[in-house]
C-alpha cells in the first residue's frame, strides 16, 4: 500500500513526538532525593542533540600500535636439502615480528587527562595516540589495565584543564531506557547513534572467570567503538561500549556496555595504585535452581546458594555455612551468584559489610569484613595439593618467553604419586599454561580457578612437557 511521503514523514514525526511523551522512562541517577526531583527533559526533539553536544568533547579517538608476531608461510620445498643446494633458498627465519594498527574510542574522565577505555583497546600496545575532538593530538601513557572487567586506564598530558564526562548510576538505569552511544567505529570520528537498554545483568558473553554484569543496548555499535560512552538522556555515562554479539562482525543490533559503577571502581583502583584490588570473601556460589530451593532452610527463589566456605576466610569468621542463601549483601538484594561475586569484588579490602542470608527457613543478620586477594591466595592454596595432586610456583618471564602465549603459567614443584596429575603423566618441572580454556595469569589466578572446581570434575589443561619442551593438552578428573 502506496503512503503519501510528505504525510508519512510528518505522521512519524508526531507519533514519535506523542510516543516519547507518554513512555519515556528516566534513570534515577544520583540516590539523593534532590537528584530524583531534578528537572527531564521535555523538548525530546533536541534530547539527544544536548547530550552530543556536551559529550563529543570529552570523547576520543585512540590510535593503537601493537606488536604483533608473524608466521611466514613455507616456501615449496624449503626444508628439502637439494632444493636448496639448486636454488639457493634463503636462511630466512620462519617467525617475525611486525606493528599492527588499530582504532578504539576512550572518555576523558577528569581535567588532569586521564581517559577510561577498554583493556583490549589499549593493553597491549607499544603506543598509543590519542585525538580530541578539537584535532589536537597526544601520545598516551598507560597507567594500569584490568583485563577482567576489559577495562585501562591511559593518562595524556595536556597545558590546560579538559572536559571530561560525568558518571550516572547504571544500577538504576531500566529496560526500556532511551540511551545514546559516542564513538568511532571503523575509524569514522564523533559518530553518536541511539538505542533504548534491551537488557541488564547480561553474562557468560566472553571470558566466564570474568567479572561480568553488562548492559545490552540496540544502539549501533561497531569495531572502534569499544571504549566509547554509553549515556542516558540526561547525558551521564552509564556504561562503557566493550562487545557486540555478532555473527558478521559489524552490528546487529546487540551491543554489551561495562555498567559505570563497575567502571568507576575500577578506575578509581587503577588512579590511585596502578592495578585492581579486589576483595575477598572466601565463598563459592551457585545460582539458586529449583533443585536446590528445595534444599532445607532455604525457602528461597532468589539468591546465591553457598556451597563451599574457605577455611579461616572472612566468611567462616563471619558465620556463614555451607548451604546458606546469600539475599542481600550491603543493602542490595542478591539475585544469583553472579551478583555476590561481583559485588565482593568491588568492596574496598578491610570494609565491613552487612550480610543477609536464609538459614533454615530464617533470615540471618551477618557482618563480614572483607579480606585481600594476598589473604585468599594463602587460605585457598591448599585447594591445588586436594583437588590436583600437586604443588605448584609462578613461572618467571624467561621460561614462558619461548611459548609467546598471553599465559604466565604455574610450574609443578611436587607430585602426589597418586594423585589426580600424576595419573595422567605430570611430573615436576612440568608447566601448565592454560586451564579449561583460560590462560593461566600468575599463581593467584591459577589458585582461584582450582578452588572453584568440583569435585570429580572433568578438566582440560594445556601443559609443555619439561624434558621435550612440547606443548599439548591433557584431560585430568579432579578429586
Amino acid at each position: 500500500m502506496k503512503i503519501h511521503k510528505a504525510f508519512n514523514v510528518r505522521a512519524c514525526r508526531m507519533f514519535s513526538i506523542i510516543f516519547l511523551s507518554i513512555i519515556f522512562v528516566f534513570p534515577h541517577v544520583h540516590h539523593s532525593q534532590a537528584a530524583e526531583k531534578r528537572s527531564l527533559p521535555t523538548d525530546f526533539s533536541n534530547a539527544i542533540i544536548q547530550v552530543a553536544k556536551k559529550n563529543i568533547p570529552s570523547v576520543v579517538h585512540i590510535e593503537v600500535t601493537a606488536r604483533q608476531e608473524q608466521v611466514r608461510p613455507a616456501l615449496p620445498f624449503e626444508d628439502d636439502p637439494f632444493f636448496r643446494y639448486f636454488f639457493g633458498v634463503p636462511n630466512a627465519p620462519r617467525k617475525f615480528d611486525r606493528d599492527v594498527k588499530g582504532v578504539g574510542t576512550g572518555i576523558i574522565i577528569d581535567a588532569g587527562g586521564h581517559i577510561l577505555t577498554n583493556y583490549h583497546v589499549a593493553g597491549g600496545a607499544t603506543k598509543l595516540d590519542v585525538l580530541l575532538s578539537d584535532g589536537r593530538k597526544f601520545e598516551a601513557k598507560l597507567i594500569g589495565g584490568d583485563p577482567k572487567t576489559d577495562l585501562a586506564v591511559i593518562r595524556i598530558a595536556a597545558k590546560e584543564q579538559l572536559p571530561y564526562v560525568t558518571f550516572g548510576d547504571s544500577d538504576r538505569a531500566e529496560v526500556g531506557e532511551w540511551v545514546v552511544a559516542i564513538g568511532h567505529p571503523r575509524g569514522l570520528t564523533q559518530t553518536v547513534t541511539h538505542g533504548i537498554i534491551s537488557a541488564k545483568h547480561r553474562r557468560g558473553i566472553t571470558d566466564p572467570s570474568s567479572y561480568q554484569d553488562f548492559i545490552q543496548t540496540d544502539a549501533a555499535i561497531n569495531p572502534g567503538n569499544s571504549g566509547g560512552p554509553l549515556l542516558n538522556l540526561h547525558g551521564e555515562v552509564i556504561g562503557i561500549n566493550t562487545v557486540i554479539v555478532s555473527s558478521s562482525g559489524g552490528f546487529e543490533g546487540i551491543g554489551l556496555s561495562i555498567p559505570s559503577n563497575i567502571a568507576t571502581h575500577i578506575a578509581k583502583t587503577i588512579i590511585s595504585h596502578g592495578k585492581v584490588e579486589r576483595g575477598w570473601l572466601g565463598i563459592g556460589t551457585q545460582d539458586l535452581t529449583p533443585e536446590l530451593s528445595k534444599q532445607p532452610g532455604a525457602q528461597a527463589s532468589k539468591g546465591a546458594y553457598v556451597a563451599d566456605v574457605a577455611k579461616g576466610g572472612p566468611a567462616e569468621r563471619a558465620g556463614i555455612k555451607k548451604g546458606d542463601v546469600i539475599v542481600e549483601y550491603n543493602g542490595k538484594n542478591i539475585p544469583d551468584s553472579n551478583t555476590i561475586r561481583n559485588e565482593v569484588a568491588i568492596t574496598p579490602i578491610g570494609k565491613e559489610v552487612r550480610i543477609v542470608v536464609l538459614r533454615d527457613g530464617k533470615k540471618q543478620n551477618l557482618t563480614a569484613r572483607i579480606g585481600s586477594l594476598q589473604e585468599a591466595t594463602k587460605a585457598l592454596s591448599g585447594s591445588v595439593k586436594d583437588r590436583l595432586g600437586v604443588e605448584v610456583r609462578a613461572l618467571q618471564q624467561k621460561e614462558t618467553g619461548k611459548f609467546k602465549s598471553s599465559a604466565r603459567g604455574v610450574m609443578i614443584t611436587k607430585v602426589e604419586p597418586n594423585g589426580p596429575l600424576a595419573k595422567v603423566g605430570f611430573e615436576a618441572g612440568d608447566m601448565i599454561l592454560e586451564l579449561n580454556g583460560q590462560a593461566i595469569t600468575g599463581l593467584d589466578n591459577f589458585i582461584e580457578l582450582v578452588a572453584a572446581m568440583r569435585p570429580n570434575q572433568q578438566i582440560t589443561l594445556l601443559a609443555v612437557d619439561r624434558k621435550t619442551g612440547r606443548a599439548g593438552y591433557v584431560r585430568a578428573v579432579t578429586r
